[in-house]
């Protein structure tokens, strides 16, 4: 599988495969990736607040 439609399936922008097989460590690991996913996620767009919008009121 193609790591945009991995990102895509993680995102919730695309449904997943129904055919593919699911195990429980599966639902585990996608669970752990979504999650780092969305923490850098966060975490990228704090810095560009603080680099580009924060200066602008100083």
């Amino acid at each position: 599988m193609g790591i945009w439609k991995q990102l895509a399936e993680y995102l919730y922008i695309r449904k997943r495969d129904p055919n593919e097989p699911r195990t429980q460590w599966m639902k585990y690991m996608h669970g752990m990736n979504r999650i780092s996913l969305f923490m850098f996620l966060v975490a990228l767009l704090i810095i560009i607040f603080k680099l580009l919008i924060l200066p602008f009121f100083k």
